[in-house]
């Protein structure tokens, strides 16, 4: 009973937030410039038409987080077709560890704020042949960041990075998800991939099919990206609109 309770109220709310979702990342218009509008790729990637299972420390977060980092899940999911990944991320419900499981994805909290990078949130994969295939992977959440909006902000970011798109800081505001956030806590209204967004995770799909590149060589299998190191790519490459 208070099972299906939790999952009515969680459905609940996961509509609400879909339904307040900001209509910016459909404003974009005209060709997306690498560096000015659009993300460069060339980063972590599920493997193509990957069902991702998702698992939330429930003990992390509260029931209204955790609504809106399932509304980040759905978000992307929305767009699978458009981006010809294939990959959806499926909400699984909660996990008290790691989940090191094929194609699963573990959200938690830990310690991560970098005040100089805003950094609030942090990637960390494992890679089973040092490649950009991801097999298992975390995202951390600063114990400090508990605005929903700002987490799902935050979460919509780091799921690009899940799927090959790496920081672009000097990008348009509103252009894509993986600009720089400003302050801890406040929400930027970019919570859906952009129509660059989508046309770059479709260019690094279409990468993928060609050739998979290596992981950084760290001297073992788990990498971690902080999400925010500042890439300044000003490559005039326009990227055709989905």
């Amino acid at each position: 009973m208070k099972r299906s309770l939790l999952i009515t109220l969680l459905a609940l709310l996961v509509g609400f937030g879909g339904r307040n979702v900001s209509t910016r990342a459909g404003a974009v218009s005209g060709p997306c410039r690498v560096g000015h509008q659009a993300p460069a790729i060339g980063f972590w990637t599920w493997a193509a038409n990957a069902r991702v299972k998702v698992y939330v420390r429930s003990e992390d977060f509260n029931t209204k987080q955790t609504a809106f980092i399932v509304t980040a899940l759905q978000n992307w999911n929305e767009v699978s077709e458009l981006t010809a990944s294939g990959v959806k991320f499926e909400y699984q419900g909660d996990a008290r560890h790691e989940s090191s499981c094929d194609n699963c994805l573990t959200v938690t909290r830990g310690p991560v704020f970098d005040k100089s990078k805003r950094h609030a949130t942090e990637l960390r994969v494992f890679s089973a042949h040092s490649n950009q295939i991801i097999n298992y992977a975390l995202i951390i959440v600063d114990r400090n960041l508990t605005n929903p909006k700002a987490i799902l902000n935050a979460m919509a970011h780091e799921l690009g990075h899940n799927m090959g798109l790496l920081d672009c800081y000097n990008c348009e505001s509103g252009s894509t998800l993986m600009n720089q956030f400003k302050a801890m806590n406040a929400s930027n209204d970019m919570e859906r991939p952009t129509p660059c967004d989508i046309a770059q995770v479709k260019e690094a799909y279409k990468e993928l099919k060609i050739r998979i590149r290596r992981s950084p060589t760290r001297g073992h299998s788990l990498y971690e990206d902080e999400g925010e190191d500042p890439v300044d790519d000003d490559t005039p490459i326009v990227v055709p609109q989905p």
